[in-house]
């Protein structure tokens, strides 16, 4: 009656059902984890994470904080998969890396394996009748739901308010990024945020197109992130009071999203180079950084580099208020 009355729910509902039909076929393999890893069982933890995080910004706050922690765990897990695994692969075709890293590389990942495998039997995601996603259903369904008004401007003002927030953060880190991870992959991390919300809230959010003149913008509406699926909003379906975003500054927002994953990307693949010498060639890690310039083919200057084209890609989109001027307003039923 609930999901049928209004529509929080029913997003959560929706992939949760996806999550628990992986977990069941999970359950009933020798490798749970690579099981989820490899059929993407990532993306449903995380906009389930990405849901709570919203809801737990409008209402209930510790129930839904309860949900994301949950699927963050869960989420956090699989991407610590991820991490090892990608540059395991990487490694691997490149015949001038050193064998020591790429095994370094190849035990980081089935350790994250392994660790996965008995998170979800601890955390009873499996074999036990799937009790955590039970568990978090039950919490949610008692929560106390918004009307289709009241969510969408709910949802307008935690908006306005993540994006302040993020403004504020980037207004810290100075004239320089001094940190890959702390700073270029943290200010990632909370724009990205901005563009999964959409994909969550299941057409809740659209696009309108005033024929807004910018010319600002051109630099970004590149053909990659113009044609990208992720850049086309699901369906309005059933929704009310959609939620409208100008589509040029969410397409900037996307192309900057994504290069700054780029230049994140090669930043932490020298950081993992150095974990991996460290460990494997008994240095510290000022030593370990230094050797893996060179293994990574980049001078010992690399990493500021990066985050120097980090800030030179991040100072125009926030001096342009691309952010800002994103988030039109909604309509009402």
């Amino acid at each position: 009656l609930i999901i049928i009355m209004t529509q929080g729910p029913g997003r959560f509902e929706y992939y949760l059902i996806q999550l628990d039909e992986l977990l069941q076929q999970a359950s009933k393999t020798y490798n749970p984890a690579m099981f989820l890893y490899k059929n993407d069982a990532r993306t449903k933890a995380f906009m389930l994470e990405g849901l709570s995080k919203l809801y737990a910004g409008l209402h209930n706050e510790k129930r839904f904080d309860y949900a994301k922690e949950h699927f963050k765990t869960l989420e956090d897990a699989l991407g610590d998969i991820d991490h090892y695994d990608a540059y395991a692969t990487q490694f691997l075709a490149d015949p001038e890396m050193l064998t020591t890293i790429r095994m370094f590389m190849e035990q980081k990942r089935e350790e994250k394996m392994a660790a996965l495998n008995t998170l979800l039997v601890k955390k009873r995601w499996i074999n036990s009748d799937r009790s955590r996603t039970k568990k978090i259903r039950k919490k949610i369904k008692k929560a106390d739901w918004l009307e289709t008004e009241k969510e969408a401007t709910a949802i307008y003002n935690f908006y306005k308010k993540a994006i302040k927030d993020i403004k504020e953060f980037y207004a810290k880190t100075g004239n320089e990024f001094t940190d890959i991870e702390l700073q270029v992959h943290e200010l990632r991390r909370k724009l990205r945020w901005l563009s999964i919300y959409p994909q969550a809230l299941q057409g809740k959010i659209q696009f309108v197109d005033y024929g807004i003149t910018d010319e600002v913008t051109t630099k970004y509406l590149t053909d990659n992130i113009v044609n990208s699926p992720y850049n086309v909003m699901p369906a309005v379906g059933n929704n009310k009071a959609i939620i409208e975003f100008e589509k040029k500054y969410f397409l900037a927002l996307s192309y900057v999203i994504y290069e700054l994953g780029k230049l994140k990307d090669d930043g932490l693949r020298v950081m993992a180079t150095a974990e991996a010498v460290a460990a494997t060639q008994f240095v510290d890690h000022e030593t370990a950084l230094q050797k893996s310039y060179p293994l990574n083919k980049i001078s010992s200057d690399g990493v500021k580099e990066i985050m120097a084209k980090a800030k030179e890609l991040s100072a125009p989109f926030f001096e342009e208020d691309n952010l800002g001027k994103m988030v039109i307003g909604f309509k009402g039923e």
